[in-house]
């Protein structure tokens, strides 16, 4: 009966959005009540520690927020100032092939922020950016989530592994204890964490961006046909390559801070430059049926990618602003710079939450949003932007988020009730713990097969690979300790798996969502990306149970 409780929230949540198709701003207040009530009279929290985690969530809602409305603002202005257009005829020159697009947009300069800053933001910037060349806004957020996988371990200058595993693992005397015998450091032990994640993203991911758009193709064409994704198979697997080579090879020599960066500039730097000059490009051009022809469903309420407005900026300055805020992400997040110290010095939210212990912090500074707004200021400037044109772009922007404020009020917090169930009187583990012992007894030494699809688990529940490679790093250990097999590939299957499960997470399809105006699609963009989730967490179990099998446990 607890394990049919504790799922009843993240069934709920599967059926209101993905079978019944309640937009998320009618789904996620429901599943919050029903995850509260669970909370209290199921796991018997005291209602305090309930009303704290409802705190908590709704600070860190505010956060999210935060970002979006930035990017959102940030695409308004751009629109407004006409470089929409300018951009959109650039993308055009390099090549006229939405596939192709779709691979240098979403997978490349995509994997590049993820690796600058994390959390979402590659469909923050990415989804935008492809709506300005005209893509359906559907297409646009599947596409960013869809690459919010291979990248994410080592987003945010490799934040998941360094914070996520390492708070994960901290503090065990069964780690401590094994980790003595073995002769390594926690941070030795780590960085082979590190090496084994990047080559089981190295393998997987390789084939992405061929998944990628054949599902675009298969979505949105007008034949509806994944043989139009396969015929830039060539390119394709050149484009994965172009990432995953340089992206393992840093991470296996340099650490877990750089692969996605590294990975996403060399990427760009050899595809643009490959496309420009049509090796291994198709000769056919694909592309969308004529705007009339959608589907009402595949559109936002935001229309960028029309014709520009006034003196369009020139192709540098209309690039600009996409340009500084890659350069500020990196700048703000490197730890030898003294920038991220100084940013980091402002925090604002609650702490010890109506004496819970329960904390709900964020450094305003350093979150990605003021990198926009930042970047949104110097655009006013930059594009000679009249007052008029600045406050239609700011009014708009705020009539986006509607929506997604009532979806993601909800859903956060229902995230956090779940994760701080463990502190009850009923005596129990916390939701996610509990299901996550009974999937590790019913697969037993199969568990490698099973460890990447608890990690996407943990992300579809607390919104994040951190706090999923946290929630369930030492419980993926001592599984892993208890069957024989390799720590070491266990836990990264974890990360792997908590990457892969952020194209699911609510809140990442709800703020991407909301930068392109699509509010209500949250089911159909949870279907869409399914086989691409699929597909990696299968892929990664097999190889798990490959690499567990054949090597010695360490």
């Amino acid at each position: 009966m607890l394990l049919l409780l504790a799922l009843s929230p993240v069934v709920a949540v599967a059926v209101l959005l993905v079978v019944l198709r309640w937009p998320a701003k009618r789904a996620m207040p429901v599943a919050y009540l029903l995850t509260v009530t669970v909370g209290l009279f199921a796991w018997k929290m005291p209602f305090a520690r309930v009303a704290a985690s409802t705190i908590e969530g709704a600070i860190i809602a505010v956060s999210v927020l935060y970002i979006v409305f930035g990017a959102v603002l940030l695409l308004n202005t751009l629109q407004a100032s006409g470089a929409v257009g300018t951009i959109r005829r650039g993308f055009l020159a390099l090549s006229p092939d939405r596939r192709v697009q779709t691979i240098i947009v979403a997978w490349l300069f995509g994997s590049f922020i993820e690796g600058a800053s994390g959390f979402g933001t590659p469909a923050a910037v990415a989804a935008p950016l492809l709506l300005a060349l005209g893509f359906p806004a559907l297409a646009t957020v599947l596409a960013t989530l869809i690459i919010q996988s291979t990248p994410v371990s080592f987003g945010a200058v490799g934040t998941p592994i360094l914070i996520g595993v390492n708070n994960g693992l901290s503090g065990s005397p069964l780690v401590a204890s094994r980790l003595a015998e073995l002769g390594v450091t926690q941070g030795e032990y780590l960085l082979q964490v590190a090496a084994r994640v990047a080559l089981l993203h190295g393998i997987i991911g390789t084939l992405l961006p061929l998944l990628l758009v054949c599902v675009i193709t298969r979505l949105f064409g007008r034949a509806r046909s994944w043989r139009e994704g396969l015929g830039v198979w060539k390119f394709a697997l050149f484009s994965g390559f172009a990432f995953t080579v340089p992206y393992t090879l840093t991470a296996v020599f340099l650490g877990p801070e750089f692969p996605s960066l590294i990975g996403g500039l060399i990427g760009l730097a050899l595809v643009i430059t490959a496309a420009r000059r049509g090796f291994l490009t198709p000769k056919e051009n694909w592309d969308f049926p004529p705007r009339e022809e959608w589907p009402a469903t595949w559109l936002g309420t935001l229309r960028a990618g029309d014709a520009p407005t006034g003196n369009a900026p020139g192709l540098l300055r209309a690039w600009m602003p996409y340009v500084l805020v890659g350069m500020f992400l990196v700048l703000t997040r490197l730890h030898m710079l003294p920038i991220k110290a100084w940013l980091l010095s402002v925090r604002v939210g609650w702490t010890n939450i109506l004496g819970t212990g329960i904390n709900a912090l964020f450094d305003p500074l350093y979150l990605p949003g003021t990198v926009f707004l930042v970047v949104v200021a110097i655009t006013w400037w930059l594009h000679r932007m009249s007052g008029s044109a600045c406050r239609q772009a700011i009014e708009t922007s705020v009539v986006t988020l509607q929506g997604t404020c009532i979806a993601l009020l909800f859903a956060i917090p229902l995230a956090r009730i779940f994760i701080n169930s463990g502190v009850n009187d009923a005596g129990i583990p916390s939701m996610p713990l509990l299901l996550a012992e009974n999937a590790a007894y019913v697969a037993g030494s199969a568990w490698p097969l099973v460890a990447p699809w608890v990690g996407a688990f943990g992300a579809f529940i607390a919104g994040s690979n951190t706090i999923s490679n946290m929630m369930f790093s030492l419980f993926q250990f001592g599984v892993a300790d208890n069957i024989g097999v390799s720590t070491l590939w266990v836990v990264a299957l974890q990360a792997v798996g908590g990457a892969a499960g952020n194209m699911i997470c609510i809140h990442n399809v709800v703020a991407a969502s909301a930068t392109v105006g699509l509010a209500g699609r949250e089911g159909t963009l949870i279907r869409g990306v399914l086989l691409p989730l699929g597909y990696y967490l299968l892929a990664a179990g097999l190889l798990g149970l490959a690499f567990t099998r054949g090597f010695s446990p360490a």
